[in-house]
């Protein structure tokens, strides 16, 4: 009966520690940033701790920036979409216009937007949709090119 009552509590123990430790709502996480300079770096860590990165550490040759905030007062959207205002593309969302034009020269990058276009030009370039562009600005070899399955922005390499 004793070792049942000390398995009980041993199990009780390591159930409150594995819990305590999931429950704590902390984050780390490691999204790409676009940007080019020192003045980038500090825009998009002080943006990113206004969304309420406990940390933010943006490396100018990675384009990574190491986060870690609470997950109970933030979120990793909400901070991407304060990068984002800031003129900054993530990952996961772009840079108004309006936004990107105020950053310093410096700090113009090639967006994301642009490169993922090229991406899918050089895919489509051929113009004969042997090769499928999809969403992601891969190709698909062999296979036929349609208008609804996104190849090409403008849709210039596909066929009626």
């Amino acid at each position: 009966m004793k070792s049942l009552s000390l398995l009980s509590t041993l199990a009780f123990i390591l159930l409150s520690t594995f819990s305590f430790g999931q429950n704590s709502g902390t984050n780390k996480e490691t999204i790409k940033v676009w940007g080019n300079c020192g003045m980038c770096k500090k825009t998009i860590e002080t943006a990113a701790k206004s969304a309420g990165a406990s940390t933010a550490s943006w490396n100018e040759e990675s384009k990574q920036l190491a986060l870690t905030y609470k997950g109970r007062k933030t979120s990793s959207d909400k901070i991407q979409q304060a990068i984002a205002a800031a003129g900054y593309d993530t990952e996961k969302f772009t840079a108004d216009n309006s936004a990107y034009d105020n950053l310093h020269g410096c700090c113009k990058y090639d967006r994301k937007e642009a490169a993922a276009v090229t991406e899918k030009a050089a895919c489509c370039q051929k113009g004969d949709c042997k090769d499928t562009c999809c969403k992601d600005g891969t190709c698909k070899a062999g296979t036929e090119c349609k208008k609804e399955d996104g190849c090409c922005k403008d849709k210039s390499c596909c066929k009626s």
